[in-house]
């Protein structure tokens, strides 16, 4: 039911650890006006569905089914929110669900810690938030991850996220993290629409310009072609301050989890639950440890996924995943283990699983890492998980 993908023994060993082991799911919920543009993303059909897609999933994910939502799943152009599997095993496996508030643009009805972060602008304008909002979350994501995994003895910390346009703004990171990244990401659409996410990211990158430096006098470290694929910063240059990139081209989430990751993975393991955005945030882990000389255990944080992302024909996350070793910023050599879960909607009695399948929808609010618990802690296969998965919807079905 688990496969993986990259570092294939590092990953046996992660798993082995945590087998027979609950995790603690942490959800990160964050907001970026890249959401809003037209085609970006699949995740609402409308930019206004957009907006409250986090606050919808958050809700969801706390009172299930049966609760009169104040904000009800965004209709989609096909397929069904994967909060509905993340709901289904937490629920079924009583798993404790921490949600934290990175930046939306409006608090979810559903018990949150607000963590006094802003929702991003657009990256394409390279001004996406301001600096000392990234520096105080990050420093939220450094003391939650801390206080998290004192709680944790024996089992491990999923984090998970929300956050609609999040694949664009992590190609922006991993590009300025000097990542060959383009055409290699996911989204939540059948055919990703690389070319509209990198016109985005370039423009953003050329905007921040020299600004991602650290400072100093050291020029303005180049002229906006500093983070294409194909010149990757160069040592000439002055290395990109990673918070700096994230206040520029990144999105409030991302900085919130690679602290709580970097921090939890001291005591405990960490599984980042996604695709590409999870791959983005763990170069960004890489990155900051090393522009700021914090220690971290690399060998406890693991990816988890599901396979509609790890084998997207569309997109390319393996190679991302092995690239991240190769980057200029993040430590050499260092690429994750890449895990997804083997569940399949190909024989579910609902068209919107179904979907799935198609390329639909994919992966999001810790679904692939949820599933990837469930056949950790309970030996769940695929008749269990689809069961579970397919009574939520019918719940919900059966609620509206």
């Amino acid at each position: 039911m688990i496969r993986i993908y990259t570092q294939k023994e590092q990953g046996e060993e992660w798993l082995q650890r945590y087998r027979g082991c609950l995790p603690v799911f942490a959800c990160v919920l964050g907001f970026t006006e890249t959401g809003l543009i037209p085609g970006i993303s699949a995740a609402g059909r409308t930019p206004e569905d957009r907006k409250y897609t986090a606050c919808a999933d958050a809700e969801f994910l706390y009172y299930g089914p049966e609760h009169k939502a104040q904000y009800p799943l965004p209709p989609l152009a096909a397929g069904a929110s994967p909060v509905l599997i993340s709901r289904a095993v937490f629920e079924s496996l009583k798993i404790p669900v921490h949600l934290f508030n990175a930046g939306l643009p409006q608090p979810p009805a559903a018990p949150v810690i607000d963590l006094g972060g802003t929702p991003a602008k657009c990256l394409s304008g390279g001004a996406a938030m301001e600096i000392t909002t990234v520096h105080h979350l990050f420093e939220q994501g450094l003391l939650w991850g801390e206080r998290l995994a004192t709680n944790i003895q024996q089992g491990y910390l999923i984090i998970g996220e929300c956050v609609v346009g999040g694949t664009t703004t992590a190609l922006a990171i991993l590009t300025g993290l000097g990542v060959d990244a383009a055409g290699k990401v996911n989204s939540s659409h059948p055919v990703c629409n690389h070319a509209q996410k990198w016109a985005l990211v370039q423009s953003g990158l050329g905007e921040m310009g020299g600004d991602g430096g650290d400072g100093g006098d050291e020029g303005d470290g180049g002229d906006g072609e500093v983070s294409s694929p194909s010149s990757p910063s160069s040592s000439s240059s002055p290395p990109v301050n990673p918070l700096k990139l994230v206040a520029a081209v990144g999105d409030p989430m991302q900085v919130v989890v690679a602290g709580m990751a970097i921090a939890a993975s001291r005591s405990c393991g960490v599984m980042l639950a996604g695709g590409t955005q999870m791959l983005a945030v763990y170069a960004l882990m890489s990155a900051i440890a090393q522009a700021y000389a914090l220690s971290w255990q690399p060998e406890a944080v693991v990816v988890g996924t599901t396979r509609w992302v790890a084998e997207d024909p569309t997109g390319a996350t393996v190679d991302l995943a092995l690239n991240l070793g190769k980057g200029s910023l993040t430590e050499s050599g260092r690429t994750p283990p890449l895990l997804a879960t083997n569940l399949s909607f190909a024989d579910s009695r609902y068209p919107q699983l179904r979907a799935y399948e198609q390329g639909f929808v994919k992966e999001g609010i810790g679904a692939g890492a949820a599933c990837i618990a469930a056949h950790l802690s309970q030996d769940w296969q695929q008749h269990e998980l689809l069961a579970a998965i397919e009574a939520q919807l019918e719940r919900l079905r059966d609620f509206q």
